[in-house]
């Protein structure tokens, strides 16, 4: 029987696609007036212009629906987690661009706290398991 370690690690396989920053370009903290650009634009462009030269795709969206603690960001690979992050601006690009790299490095998807920027480290919201992934029986 295999863990579910086993698994993840089984199906990142050797050739894992590059990783995906997903930015939310609506975003802007909560009780800000609605002026453009909003905070969340600026952080897509300024995290695109972070990955120029890298494996890192940056997908620009329109919500995270994490409105109480925008600007957002989520980054994932194949096989890996999902992790998603708040309370951003556009002086986190670099971290989120690090962030992706350390996390297509890690065999079992999972973001290494070791590392990790610190603007990642105090601004995570969530992480989601791959599709596939086989929870602990209890």
């Amino acid at each position: 029987m295999t863990s579910a370690l086993d698994n993840a690690v089984a199906n990142r396989g050797a050739a894992t696609a590059a990783p995906v920053v997903y930015v939310c370009i609506t975003c802007k903290r909560a009780g800000d007036a609605d002026t453009e650009p909003r905070p969340g634009a600026l952080l897509a462009a300024a995290t695109a212009r972070a990955a120029a030269g890298t494996e890192v795709e940056v997908r620009r969206l329109r919500c995270l629906a994490n409105c109480t603690r925008g600007p957002s960001a989520a980054m994932r690979c194949n096989g890996s987690w999902t992790y998603v992050f708040g309370g951003l601006d556009a002086t986190c690009a670099n971290a989120l661009i690090d962030g992706a790299r350390l996390l297509a490095r890690a065999a079992d998807g999972i973001l290494p706290w070791r590392g990790r920027p610190e603007v990642l480290k105090r601004n995570l919201i969530a992480r989601v398991p791959p599709l596939d992934f086989q929870g602990v029986d209890e």
